[in-house]
């Protein structure tokens, strides 16, 4: 993969932990969505922007708007997963990002995952910078 690869798709690699599942070994569903958010917290660390800057600098944060979340087999206790992130969708204000967590056998779960841009002092929706947009690409 190389560097402008990663613009398009980007893959997090995660352990199942006890923290991660239920009683009987299985990844509860919210620890999907947490996968999800860490893969989309790297990818942007990947292409150069630092959430703390970000706030610090220009008063801004991408918080979750909405998830449609297709949950097909469950990932237990030590599997390892890659977690895919690719940019579905840039909006002025907004992110769609087509998600998969998958293990060896293939994809687990799978959704779109939207986020908007707002002001980290108001949560009032603020328009993505300039600067950002051109890292920002979209799978084709």
């Amino acid at each position: 993969m190389t560097d402008a690869d990663i613009y398009r798709q980007f893959t997090w690699p995660v352990r199942v932990y006890w923290e991660d599942t239920d009683a009987g070994g299985v990844v509860y569903h919210t620890g999907y969505l947490r996968f999800m958010e860490r893969a989309r917290s790297e990818w942007l660390r990947a292409v150069g922007v630092e959430q703390a800057k970000l706030r610090e600098q220009h008063d801004l944060v991408f918080v979750l708007r909405s998830a449609a979340i297709d949950f097909r087999r469950a990932a237990r206790l030590d599997d390892l997963l890659d977690v895919r992130c690719t940019v579905a969708e840039r909006k002025r204000a907004s992110l769609s990002f087509r998600q998969e967590i998958c293990d060896s056998a293939g994809v687990l779960v799978s959704g779109i995952v939207r986020v908007a841009c707002v002001s980290a002092s108001g949560f009032r929706p603020q328009v993505i910078p300039d600067g950002l947009l051109p890292l920002i690409c979209i799978s084709e």
